[in-house]
């Protein structure tokens, strides 16, 4: 765990994987909503930071929370959200060649994993899921779609995640959602939010 102060206001905790910052995020939520960060206005994941904004002494803070003991996440912990889909995505069938199984047995692959969101970005709703293991990590397409639907679930590297809006993107479609991952109008606006955990079921099943 390396903090480093930003500017005059602000703490970036640095950490060496996914699950570490989960970890952390979750930490600081707590320690916050219990008064022991002062007056902290954001913390924002990363794929392996934590950033903090809003600090009164980011180096006092920094040196505080380099010398905290952060429990792991327990599995079943934080919300969980269960997205229904259609296996139906353009990539489907090269994404179970590069698994080395059928199309038909994708959707009990996703469906199995316990994915959870460690952090947002590209566009508002959308939110970069881990939890896949490792032998089913994918390459990006080589030539990049100019336009994905809404909707898309979709697979790249270690991430799942679902298009919240049309949008250029070169991750491996394997399949859809009438899910609505962002509304303004709705309060939370993002379906997904960090360490919320979500499940994709398959569409017409239990």
């Amino acid at each position: 765990m390396r903090p480093l102060v930003v500017g005059g206001e602000a703490l970036l905790i640095e950490l060496d994987s996914a699950a570490e910052v989960a970890a952390l995020h979750a930490e600081l939520l707590r320690r916050r909503d219990a008064g022991e960060l002062g007056p902290v206005r954001d913390l924002v994941p990363a794929a392996r930071t934590v950033l903090l904004a809003g600090v009164r002494d980011p180096a006092a803070l920094g040196a505080r929370i380099a010398r905290w003991e952060v429990p792991a996440l327990a599995e079943a912990q934080g919300l969980l959200v269960t997205v229904p889909v259609r296996y139906d995505g353009p990539d489907l069938a090269e994404v179970a060649r590069r698994w080395g199984v059928s199309p038909r047995e994708v959707p009990g692959i996703v469906g199995g994993t316990g994915f959870r969101v460690a952090f947002c970005g590209f566009a508002p709703g959308f939110g970069y899921l881990t939890g896949l293991p490792e032998r089913f990590h994918l390459p990006r397409r080589e030539t990049p779609r100019t336009a994905v639907p809404a909707g898309s679930l979709a697979l790249a590297g270690a991430y799942a995640g679902v298009y919240p809006r049309s949008s250029p993107g070169g991750w491996q479609l394997i399949g859809s959602t009438d899910a609505v991952l962002w509304d303004p109008e709705r309060e939370p606006a993002a379906l997904f939010a960090p360490g919320v955990r979500v499940r994709f079921a398959e569409a017409g099943r239990d």
